[in-house]
């Protein structure tokens, strides 16, 4: 039985990118806010996209979606110039978005393109920047900004291939952020799950040996989930953690303590 959410978000406003699905890791945190009283906007991919973002968007009452592709020169300043349009303000900001071309995440990190390097970078790290230095002016009361990485960053994991470079550059990305916007009250925070079978995951080659190899390593011998990960975002968001700022925190039945 999963705890109750009792972390209050009551008056705070956030916004989402990346929620695939509903099983996404976006989704489970989505819904955690909003347990704790938030209001969201959300974003979503493109048109094919759409259907599988509003399903878990439309019963959480958000009333903001957003198409965001960050691929796309102007897209992700134009989420955020409708932010300021309509809300005038941001009290928190969620980074939940991922890209590697196939053949370069299928491949030998030695051997992967200096355009797949460049992509994987600037979709799954320099969007966080981006995504910070847009959302700063709309923090003034200070905010918090979350994005999601993964321990293949630290220690080398099977198949996890390029992302551990693109995640280790992401964590550090946190760090800087952290300190550069500390004096305005804005916090940054990575959250580190362990491996949940969600449609981004399901791009890295033999994910369900990972999942199981976890379960058996892991202390609690016990697979974490999107509503683990929604509960740790929605207290980092909170007023509860307004000291707490530039961490990389796992959630993941203690799998980072197991060489």
């Amino acid at each position: 039985m999963k705890p109750s959410i009792t972390t209050s978000l009551q008056g705070k406003r956030g916004l989402i990118i990346g929620i695939a699905n509903d099983a996404s890791i976006a989704a489970g945190c989505a819904r955690a806010f909003v347990a704790a009283g938030a209001e969201l906007a959300a974003t979503y991919l493109n048109d094919k996209a759409r259907p599988y973002v509003s399903a878990v968007t439309e019963p959480l009452g958000c009333k903001l979606l957003l198409p965001c592709d960050v691929r796309i020169p102007g897209q992700l300043e134009a989420a955020f110039d409708r932010i300021r349009t309509e809300w005038g303000q941001l009290d928190f900001l969620l980074h939940a978005i991922a890209f590697a071309p196939a053949d370069d995440l299928h491949g030998r990190v030695v051997d992967c393109s200096a355009a797949g390097f460049a992509m994987a970078m600037d979709v799954s790290c320099h969007s966080f920047l981006s995504m910070a230095r847009l959302a700063e002016p709309l923090m003034k009361a200070g905010g918090c900004l979350l994005t999601v990485t993964f321990y293949g960053s630290e220690r080398v994991v099977a198949h996890y291939n390029l992302m551990g470079p693109v995640k280790a550059a992401l964590e550090s990305a946190v760090r800087y952020t952290a300190a550069e916007l500390g004096p305005k009250g804005i916090r940054a925070h990575a959250i580190s799950p362990g491996p949940i079978r969600t449609r981004a995951a399901s791009g890295i080659e033999r994910f369900d040996e990972l999942l199981d190899a976890t379960a058996a390593t892991a202390p609690e011998h016990h697979l974490v989930d999107i509503d683990d990960v929604g509960a740790l975002a929605a207290f980092l968001v909170s007023d509860g953690a307004r000291h707490i700022t530039g961490t990389i925190i796992p959630v993941d039945g203690g799998q980072h303590l197991v060489a």
